[in-house]
């Protein structure tokens, strides 16, 4: 395992990476939802996600963590991985399965921001906390809703049946 400032990079990367993941998917599901209220949580959240991504871009080219053979890599590694979510999502072909997925996605990211936040004022890299705190703040609102939707879905479901 990596020290130093290469085991930052590296988490840096991961979190970027898995990051990435969770945009892809919730564009994909932005377009495949069939529930009127999915569409607008996507479509609601998606410019937050672009910018919190676009934070972890910028960090990763400033500490020097963006690029390089590994990061290239494992950035295909997860857009292969994000595509084969999709395939499996479509073939749920249930929004209820969708919601319940992004939220262990959000939940994840939502972690790995408030490891970032404690990590960067501990450090002394106050770039890496800002980060972490705004993305902690955002994809804990994130979860909530998208969780209220998830309980919306199972109470509609379980009454149908």
């Amino acid at each position: 395992m990596e020290r130093g400032r290469d085991f930052l990079r590296a988490q840096v990367n991961n979190a970027a990476m898995q990051h990435r993941t969770l945009l892809e998917n919730i564009k994909d599901h932005q377009g495949q939802a069939k529930d009127e209220r999915y569409r607008q949580l996507c479509s609601r959240y998606l410019p937050k996600l672009e910018e919190h991504q676009r934070m972890l871009d910028d960090y990763q080219t400033a500490i020097g963590a963006a690029g390089g053979a590994s990061g290239g890599v494992k950035e295909a590694v997860g857009a292969v991985l994000g595509k084969a979510r999709s395939v499996v999502d479509a073939a749920r072909e249930s929004d209820f399965l969708r919601v319940v997925g992004d939220v262990v996605e959000i939940r994840q990211s939502q972690d790995t921001f408030a490891t970032f936040a404690t990590a960067g004022e501990q450090l002394g890299e106050p770039r890496l906390s800002e980060i972490g705190r705004h993305g902690a703040q955002e994809h804990e609102q994130m979860a909530r809703d998208f969780n209220n939707l998830v309980q919306e879905l199972f109470v509609e479901h379980a009454r149908q049946g």
